[in-house]
């Protein structure tokens, strides 16, 4: 994939979806959600969904409109920090797999093993052949990823360079963001170009029948998470379970029971 033809798409100017329409939007597909889930768990699917982009592309946001409605202990979010001076000694892949699905799991990778590809290149935190190396030995194991039943989705968030300008001094100047912003993301901000390559180059690689990259133009967030959601619904044959029928049983009765009198220790109630 062209670099121009990304930088274009990602700049396509629309108007922001109102939150209103946003949620509206947005329930349907958390039901969706929830329908795959339970074949997830009744069918002992295994998927595992990887998020990457470019700095403030929106990667936390879309994982939180994924799961925000699902169940932890089937959605699963990774997001590894920086590995360890014994992680750093192993295979490079090696500290993601304890982390993959297994049977009636759904994994998400916040950044995943494509670190390589983009920051650590880009940052000089690897060097050029191993960079390389994985570039080339990559597609291999995610050929056996696929080949081994899991389903493996791959989404790149592209953002707009003005949108990312704004998004990091919305970082700088509410004190609410300013977790979320690190050197590193400032060193990142001046290297626009040498990211864009270096993401030409992985597509170039990585981009295949068996794990294509999927990209996501997410300049608007909100219609970015929902393209997305859609997206992944596509992409997973499941089969919606037929709904169970509930009803509420009669509560028992008090048969003689008191509240204790014990003073507790109730929260002031300000709201």
């Amino acid at each position: 994939m062209h670099e121009r033809r990304v930088e274009n798409r990602a700049s396509t100017e629309r108007e922001p979806m109102k939150n209103k329409e946003y949620r509206r939007l947005l329930r349907p597909l958390h039901a969706e959600l929830a329908s795959l889930q339970e074949w997830v768990k009744s069918s002992g699917a295994r998927i595992c969904i990887v998020f990457e982009g470019r700095d403030t592309a929106g990667k936390g946001g879309v994982i939180k409109a994924i799961t925000e409605r699902v169940s932890p202990r089937v959605f699963r979010v990774v997001a590894l920090p920086a590995p360890t001076e014994r992680e750093k000694s192993q295979m490079y892949i090696q500290r993601y797999l304890p982390h993959f699905p297994a049977g009636g799991e759904v994994v998400i990778f916040d950044r995943s093993w494509y670190n390589r590809a983009g920051v650590e290149r880009v940052m000089n935190f690897c060097t050029e052949e191993e960079s390389r190396r994985f570039l080339e030995i990559i597609p291999t194991v995610e050929r056996t990823i696929v080949d081994s039943g899991i389903i493996l989705l791959k989404y790149w968030l592209e953002v707009s360079q003005e949108q990312q300008t704004l998004r990091l001094q919305g970082r700088i100047d509410d004190p609410r963001k300013t977790w979320k912003l690190s050197d590193l993301d400032l060193k990142s901000y001046s290297r626009w170009y040498d990211y864009s390559r270096a993401r030409d180059e992985m597509f170039h690689f990585t981009d295949t029948g068996w794990a294509p990259w999927y990209v996501v133009v997410n300049d608007d967030k909100k219609r970015g998470r929902l393209n997305v959601i859609a997206h992944l619904l596509s992409q997973v044959p499941y089969e919606p379970l037929e709904r169970l029928d509930f009803t509420l049983p009669e509560r028992q009765s008090a048969d003689g029971y008191r509240a204790p009198t014990q003073p507790l220790h109730w929260i002031p109630t300000p709201y």
